[in-house]
């Protein structure tokens, strides 16, 4: 057997794998020798705009009636963006809009949740640098169902009603900021993702996430050209005006490679590159079981989709998937009611008729559809009982709305009804053993099994 670390719940979890296991991780990324000075440096000498201190100037210069208001988007905690610490990116921000004459009550932070749920205060105070609340910087959640707080600002050519958050629209200074990351939808995280999802209503999601352009060959990871997801985003992004971005790439263990500050397009393609450059991972044949994790982002059910269309540049026809998450949202473990509707469907009809469905004129469009149809992708691939997922958070009423195998009930049955997640090197190995157990006798000793070490951020292609 080769033992592997687990990635998840910061202790110290090894997985026992067949010794025939073929590894497949990202190429570690060059991290940089000094961190706090490349925010710096960054923010002064900024990719294609004038440095950060000099926007600032010229938005206090405009005549306005009002005060002059400042607004940073920041991600919320399905990202591991750096806004606290020594390498956090916010504080530097808002320093330097400080320095240059903005009030502290003349600067918010919204927190870009999209269509997810809304931040509690307590998960806010615990992402972001305690001297935010100290300094009196006002944070917010947006709400893209509170349409009271939403502005229309026309339809995009593809006809999506753009509705944004109307503090974001008053503001005369605009910033974005974020992690750049492989987006198994928009090819890339960052960018223009601050904005479109991340402060739109909800009914600007159904052109953008609709059953066409989620079902478009080129709406995948690590692309951007020709990608209508992507493309859609950046024109709404485009019609809500940002003067700034802030961007970072990260390695393994979620330390900064890289700062791109500046232009919306111009800062976001070179982190893209970056990025492109090292989580690729080539790989010659599929194979017969994949085992991977639901990363930091899998913090419900609905993220770990994420994970399992990431598996698909490595798994046969057929073969099988067992993945293991950490589903730590304590307000809900599996996703929103639409979302689990949606899996339901999915579940009881089968990924063809699933998708027929969405496709239908007479479907109404539901948010976070397009989440169960990436999960229609990967049971295009392989039937719903050779998945075998195990998250300890997860209990038999979750499951009864579930697609795949249990994993918990694979363990024995005295740790069925109180799984932690040390259960997870048990799971893994059962569920290894139930897979070959399940394939014919005569083609056991010759499965190839995978480890994909970095869950849902390393993306394995055919070369």
């Amino acid at each position: 057997m080769i033992k592997v670390p687990f990635p998840l719940g910061g202790g110290n979890i090894e997985l026992s794998l067949p010794d025939n296991t073929d590894v497949f991780g990202m190429t570690a990324p060059e991290l940089l020798p000094d961190s706090e000075d490349a925010i710096r440096s960054a923010l002064e000498n900024p990719i294609a705009s004038p440095p950060l201190g000099t926007l600032a100037r010229e938005a206090l210069s405009r005549p306005k009636g009002e005060r002059p208001l400042a607004v940073i988007l920041v991600s919320d905690n399905t990202r591991p963006v750096p806004y606290s610490g020594k390498e956090g990116i916010l504080l530097p921000i808002v320093k330097t809009l400080l320095k240059e004459g903005f009030a502290a009550g003349d600067i918010a932070v919204i927190a870009a949740n999209g269509t997810h749920r809304l931040m509690t205060d307590a998960e806010l105070r615990a992402m972001l640098d305690n001297e935010i609340w100290t300094l009196g910087v006002r944070v917010l959640n947006h709400d893209c169902r509170d349409v009271k707080a939403l502005r229309f600002l026309g339809t995009t050519s593809r006809g999506s009603e753009v509705y944004i958050n109307s503090l974001y629209l008053d503001a005369d200074l605009k910033i974005a900021t974020g992690l750049v990351e492989s987006h198994f939808m928009a090819g890339f995280s960052g960018g223009r993702k601050s904005v479109c999802p991340g402060i739109i209503g909800e009914r600007s999601t159904f052109v953008f996430h609709g059953a066409e352009i989620m079902g478009h060959p080129e709406s995948r990871d690590l692309r951007l050209d020709g990608n209508p997801c992507h493309e859609e985003a950046l024109e709404t992004a485009r019609m809500a005006g940002v003067d700034f971005i802030v961007n970072v790439t990260l390695d393994h263990s979620f330390r900064i490679s890289g700062v791109f500050a500046g232009d919306l397009e111009e800062a976001h393609r070179a982190a893209a590159e970056k990025v492109k450059s090292y989580v690729g991972i080539p790989a010659k044949g599929y194979y017969d079981i994949v085992v991977s994790h639901g990363g930091f982002v899998g913090v419900n059910h609905y993220q770990i989709a994420k994970a399992a269309v990431a598996s698909l540049g490595l798994l046969k026809k057929d073969g099988y998937l067992i993945v293991a998450g950490n589903n730590t949202d304590a307000v809900n473990r599996l996703g929103s009611l639409q979302y689990r509707t949606c899996l339901q469907l999915l579940r009881q009809n089968g990924p063809d008729a699933f998708v027929r469905l969405i496709k239908s004129p007479d479907w109404v469009f539901l948010p976070d559809q397009w989440q169960v149809q990436m999960w229609a992708k990967l049971f295009e691939r392989i039937p719903q009982d050779h998945f075998y997922y195990f998250s300890p958070q997860l209990d038999e009423r979750h499951w009864e709305e579930l697609p795949g195998v249990n994993g918990g009930l694979l363990l024995p049955e005295n740790k069925r009804t109180q799984p932690r997640l040390e259960d997870v090197p048990e799971f893994v190995s059962l569920a290894i053993n139930a897979a070959a157990a399940s394939c014919p006798e005569e083609e056991r000793a010759s499965l190839r099994i995978a480890w994909l070490s970095d869950g849902p951020y390393g993306i394995p292609y055919q070369v």
